[in-house]
């Protein structure tokens, strides 16, 4: 029997589980896992890596993330996968022809979708709703589908509805909105002097408009209008009041990786801090097998809610038969013109 979930998800060190790592899990394991370049260079390799992490708890649907944004944030690359391009550009693309950059958020979500379904990864860390400002990171840059939060709103709807035609569940990120930020979070903190007014005009629409997309990600950004001490990974305040409440986002919320140098403290504190403040879900990325251990002997146990909620999303219905008129179009032609947009 595999033992009792820990309030966690994990990357992995290589292609294949290792040794150390498998003998770590069969004592203590985490709720899921997130799959990254490193792990994803070959796809023989990265069939059996699925198969011995499903392995891991045959008695439940096994949560195995990834990030498969399209451009420069895609783990699976060429010959494995397609390369698709940034969803900037698709979202360039809707202010001259909305109608195709519709037709093509849509196909980007599908084809990234079957791709990833048939290696049994089933959520995807995809799209990014963030409204990117004009001085916006490059971190965020082009992953964003642009400035108009109505654009976002409705291409990231479209990209996110051809997702789970596909058989992927989407986790929208990165809440409530990084497209203020200055600095890139995986080195620093940045720090957003924006208004609340402004952020509720701008940053947070996409967000509201698509809160019921059962997986979401928080930001490593501090907002001085909603709580000027903490980054929103580890503030009470942005998540209970703006995320789950202005926004109303009530499915199942992930942190944005606890590695990222924007957090402060040891990697069990950061951890902590974010179960602390709302997370439900804390994810530790770098695969380095020391941090794993720590965490997964400081974690609590998931609470049956929490389990039975993820796995009733997991096995749960995804297509979303409101959308038809994209599904007829040629897949082939669609990633012709995806790729001619790359």
């Amino acid at each position: 029997m595999a033992p009792a979930a820990k309030q966690l998800i994990l990357g992995l060190e290589a292609e294949c589980l290792s040794p150390n790592e498998a003998e770590l899990f069969a004592a203590q394991m985490p709720v899921g896992f997130i799959l990254f370049a490193r792990n994803c260079a070959d796809g023989a390799r990265l069939q059996t890596l699925c198969d011995a992490l499903r392995a891991l708890d045959p008695s439940r649907p096994m949560p195995i993330l990834i990030d498969q944004e399209g451009g420069r944030v895609a783990r699976i690359k060429p010959p494995l996968a397609p390369a698709l391009p940034a969803l900037g550009k698709i979202g360039a693309l809707a202010q001259t022809d909305s109608a195709r950059a519709r037709h093509l958020a849509y196909s980007h979500g599908l084809l990234t979708a079957q791709m990833l379904s048939q290696f049994g990864i089933n959520v995807n860390c995809a799209p990014c709703l963030d409204v990117a400002q004009p001085d916006v990171t490059w971190a965020i840059g082009d992953r964003s589908f642009g400035g108009d939060p109505a654009i976002v709103t409705t291409l990231g709807q479209t990209w996110i509805n051809g997702a789970s035609a596909g058989g992927v569940h989407s986790l929208i990120k990165h809440m409530p909105g990084h497209g203020r930020a200055t600095l890139d979070s995986h080195h620093d903190l940045p720090k957003v002097d924006a208004s609340l007014s402004q952020l509720q005009t701008t940053d947070f629409v996409p967000f509201k408009a698509l809160a019921r997309v059962p997986f979401g990600m928080t930001s490593h950004l501090q907002f001085a209008a909603i709580d000027p001490d903490w980054p929103v990974t580890q503030s009470m305040s942005a998540i209970r009041e703006i995320i789950r409440g202005e926004i109303g986002f009530d499915g199942i919320l992930f942190s944005d990786d606890l590695s990222m140098e924007a957090l402060e403290g040891d990697i069990v504190t950061r951890a902590s801090r974010a179960l602390a403040a709302g997370c439900d879900l804390p994810l530790h990325c770098n695969g380095n097998f020391a941090e794993m251990t720590a965490l997964l002997a400081a974690m609590p146990v998931a609470s049956d809610d929490l389990m039975a909620r993820l796995n009733g999303l997991l096995t749960g219905p995804l297509r979303d038969p409101s959308v038809r008129w994209v599904k007829q179009a040629s897949m082939a032609a669609a990633l012709r013109e995806l790729t001619e947009l790359a």
